[in-house]
């Protein structure tokens, strides 16, 4: 594999990524070793899925570039088992000719995308950077739900259900009617749940609520 001198430089926010190369061909994992250490990047070469398995750690990022057919455990097969993993590893599928159905099952299963062999240099190397990427900012929505579950944990029952009852447009007397309580007591418990969510309008309220993923009451 030929090293191309504009191949672009890992940036410096994705120099703590690690790209994984499982393959069993020791010269594809020689020759993508190479590639990807001169732009910058870690790489970690294994030469069978479990030997990747028994080495990796889920607080571990950057990306998986998997050869889909493997003796033992094959590509499709790791896939499974990563997507049981609480990882933000997107996942590179490396194809052979032929392997065009395979391909379409990884992508199916949330694979980031597959190259086709022989793959050039700047073919791998951009989809490479692409699933750092595409891991970087996983790990920011996955840090920021953790951030937004956090404040909704400080909110009493009551205060909870009424910012269950605000997100889904209801307005002050109405919620006062349903749960028949004054208006001014929902202003109160209104004004308490801005302030522990930390939210100055209903629209910043809103997008914390969806992005938290929990379903209010």
């Amino acid at each position: 594999m030929s090293h191309n001198n504009d191949l672009s430089a890992a940036s410096t926010d994705t120099k703590d990524a690690t790209v994984f190369v499982v393959d069993d061909d020791e010269a594809v994992r020689e020759s993508l070793g190479w590639l990807i250490s001169s732009i910058g990047l870690t790489v970690e070469t294994y030469p069978s899925a479990q030997d990747f398995l028994d080495n990796f750690t889920t607080e571990r990022h950057g990306c998986l570039v998997v050869d889909v057919r493997m003796p033992g455990m094959n590509g499709l097969e790791l896939q499974r088992r990563i997507a049981d993993k609480a990882t933000c590893l997107p996942i590179i599928v490396i194809t052979g000719h032929g392997d065009v159905q395979m391909a379409v099952r990884a992508m199916k299963d949330g694979a980031f995308d597959f190259v086709e062999k022989p793959f050039n240099d700047h073919t791998i190397i951009e989809q490479i950077q692409k699933a750092v990427h595409e891991c970087k900012n996983r790990r920011s929505k996955e840090s920021l739900k953790q951030e937004i579950q956090s404040l909704i944990s400080l909110l009493t029952p009551r205060e909870n259900e009424i910012m269950g009852m605000i997100v889904n447009g209801e307005t002050n007397k109405s919620i006062a009617r349903n749960l028949s309580i004054s208006d001014k007591t929902v202003e109160a418990h209104r004004a308490k749940v801005m302030e522990k969510m930390q939210s100055s309008s209903l629209a910043e309220l809103m997008r914390k609520v969806l992005a938290s993923d929990i379903r209010t009451t």
